[in-house]
């Protein structure tokens, strides 16, 4: 992917936002993130390029990383039966409010450990939440994600068009509580 004009544009509006925590959580009803939106099919570039501006002072959670470990950690057999149970209300696998570590709590386990370590955490790979309950705005609204002293960035595969959001270009999609970087 050449990097043109659009591209330094977007990466520049998102240094700005996050320098100004205080406008973002102004534009974005008292929300604490900023929505980074790209087609799909460029994500590996923009996450590569996002990396070489932002590697020192970041953290990039890959979500599909954590989507594995958590299969991972409950193991093939017993999560394949759990979602065969589940499989027409994946919240209850995925984000359950149970006092089991699921795939929400450590997602953000991991943006609190960023923060407590200084630094920008940047939830990347985000196309793997599709399926499983988790939302880009139960992430958004959660207490640890609005009390960051810097907002929460979410690489967001998607297309905007018509002043609509859509998630990996076909599920409409929040943009209720995030600064949306188009």
């Amino acid at each position: 992917m050449p990097y043109t004009t659009d591209h330094k544009q977007k990466f520049d509006d998102l240094k700005f936002y996050i320098e100004n925590q205080d406008q973002v959580r102004r534009q974005s009803n008292g929300g604490n993130s900023i929505l980074f939106s790209y087609e799909p099919d460029e994500e590996k570039h923009y996450i590569e390029k996002a990396t070489e501006i932002f590697g020192e002072e970041a953290v990039f959670i890959d979500i599909s990383k954590l989507f594995v470990k958590y299969i991972d950690g409950e193991g093939w057999g017993a999560f394949k039966e759990y979602y065969q149970d589940f499989k027409n209300t994946p919240h209850l696998i995925f984000k359950s409010d149970d006092p089991s570590t699921d795939l929400f709590d450590m997602i953000i386990v991991e943006i609190q450990a960023a923060s407590d370590n200084g630094k920008i955490p940047f939830i990347v790979r985000t196309g793997c939440l599709y399926g499983t309950g988790i939302e880009n705005v139960n992430i958004m609204e959660h207490k640890a994600v609005m009390n960051l002293p810097v907002p929460l960035v979410i690489f967001y595969p998607s297309k905007f068009e018509d002043d609509n959001l859509y998630f990996l270009n076909f599920k409409p999609a929040s943009k209720y509580r995030c600064m949306l970087v188009k």
